[in-house]
């Protein structure tokens, strides 16, 4: 398997992760703080939203299609 499609399937799996939960969880109000979560980062290692406090995140969710057109 390539890097690219290691990382892929990488990135897929943390969104699916981020969806179950986001589906179990109540949705929040504008202002109420985000779970806390953790994902791999592209890098190694992981990556914690905790550890992000006080900074600005943005979280990009999006799909990769490798179906024929």
């Amino acid at each position: 398997m390539t890097q690219f499609k290691k990382a892929a399937a990488r990135s897929l799996l943390s969104l699916l992760f981020l969806l179950l939960t986001a589906l179990s969880a109540a949705a929040l109000e504008v202002g109420e703080k985000a779970p806390d979560f953790e994902l791999d980062s592209s890098k190694g290692g992981k990556l914690k939203l905790s550890a992000l406090k006080g900074k600005n995140v943005l979280i990009n969710f999006y799909v990769l299609d490798f179906s024929p057109t």
